[in-house]
């Protein structure tokens, strides 16, 4: 039997952005090449080169070496379009709003790892509401009688892409009802209700489950501070696989410690990694997951996927998929 395998899940962005005709060329793989992606962009049509003059696509491979893609970009201007590998751009900001234009496009993985993440938030959302944090830090019989189901709950998600998209998918059997706080004020299929985030305070308070997953820009830094948490109610949960700078992590202790909110559960925290004897780490009916929501195992062919397509955009067959607004930062 065939196993079956995750696919990408996308917002609205599907149809992509209207992007211009870019020059094709040679395709170079940086910082460093990989076998595994050069084959993925030879079966596209793809011809996978070193950095040269004639170089005019280019697959950039690591998050944590961000900063030395505008040196590269600032060094061949020729270069017309760049695959990122990652769903969120956050870490190449500065360089898509220096670098970004009229004539290179940029692309990012989003929607691409839309399941394997949405997968981890739903159990992140049960493992708080059934007491999991607090009974896996146990060493005897636990005589508390606690628990919460997820079935018709009021859930509250940040954001609209593909990660928001998926979990409404995973949370139809529970009967929950879903807000959906966005940018924009199109309404997204399955949720019962869609807001726009100047509106996001409207629905704390009647929210069971907050999830966060929205991109991380200048305008959601800390969405999620003392404000939030005081609308929210006593037995509300928090979930976060987005990026750790849209919480700010002060408030959310203090949120923990003085009841405010029942729980957290977070694969993403600022500071990241969070340091050992963090307040938080402490924190009540917490979780915490290393920035683990996808593997490399699972993110890999679905990257490839994402690649494929994107190569035979390149080569002028069909339309670029996640492209990136170097305005707006995702």
């Amino acid at each position: 039997m065939t196993k079956r395998q995750h696919r990408e899940v996308m917002g609205d962005e599907r149809a992509s952005m209207t992007t211009p005709d870019v020059e094709a060329g040679p395709i170079a793989l940086l910082p460093e090449g990989d076998d595994f992606f050069q084959n993925v962009i030879e079966r596209a049509g793809g011809v996978v080169a070193g950095l040269t003059k004639d170089t005019r696509g280019l697959l950039w491979l690591s998050y944590p070496r961000a900063a030395e893609l505008e040196a590269v970009l600032v060094e061949s201007p020729q270069i017309t379009w760049v695959q990122l590998p990652y769903a969120g751009v956050d870490a190449f900001a500065h360089t898509l709003h220096r670098h970004g234009g009229d004539e290179r496009i940029f692309t990012s993985a989003k929607g691409a790892f839309a399941q394997p993440v949405a997968e981890h938030a739903l159990g992140m959302v049960l493992a708080l509401l059934r007491a999991f944090p607090r009974r896996a830090r146990l060493t005897t019989w636990d005589r508390e009688v606690i628990g919460t189901s997820l079935y018709g709950l009021n859930v509250t998600i940040i954001g609209a892409g593909g990660i928001a998209r998926e979990l409404i998918r995973l949370l139809d059997p529970f009967g929950v009802t879903v807000t959906v706080v966005r940018r924009m004020p199109q309404q997204v299929p399955g949720a019962t209700h869609t807001l726009t985030v100047d509106r996001l305070n409207e629905s704390l308070g009647e929210a069971d489950v907050v999830v966060i997953a929205a991109a991380h820009t200048d305008e959601t830094r800390h969405m999620f501070s003392a404000t939030e948490f005081a609308l929210m109610k006593p037995t509300s949960v928090l979930v976060n696989v987005a990026r750790g700078p849209l919480v700010n992590t002060d408030a959310l202790v203090t949120a923990l410690t003085t009841g405010q909110i029942a729980g957290a559960a977070l694969d993403v925290t600022e500071p990241e990694p969070l340091p050992a004897g963090h307040a938080l780490w402490s924190a009540p009916n917490i979780l915490i997951t290393p920035h683990q929501a996808d593997t490399p195992e699972m993110t890999a062919p679905l990257l490839a996927v994402r690649i494929e397509h994107n190569v035979r955009a390149f080569m002028g067959n069909g339309r670029f998929v996640g492209v990136v607004d170097p305005v707006a930062g995702y």
